[in-house]
């Protein structure tokens, strides 16, 4: 897929002073996650499933 397609947005948890930057961007059924430091890099994708159980982990510490 291209990624003119997605619309990326950086996580509210990513630090402000240009280190750890995690961006993600959601199309359909799936959800696309990079480094925004290398816009042009790889990117992660799975499904919105597998990405909700990640974030309820990842909120329980």
């Amino acid at each position: 897929m291209s990624t003119d397609k997605r619309v990326w947005f950086k996580s509210s948890y990513s630090a402000g002073n240009g280190g750890d930057c995690v961006e993600i961007a959601t199309v359909h059924a799936s959800v696309y996650i990079r480094d925004s430091k290398q816009a042009d890099g790889p990117v992660l994708s799975v499904g919105s499933a597998g990405w909700a159980q990640f974030v309820r982990m990842a909120a329980r510490g």
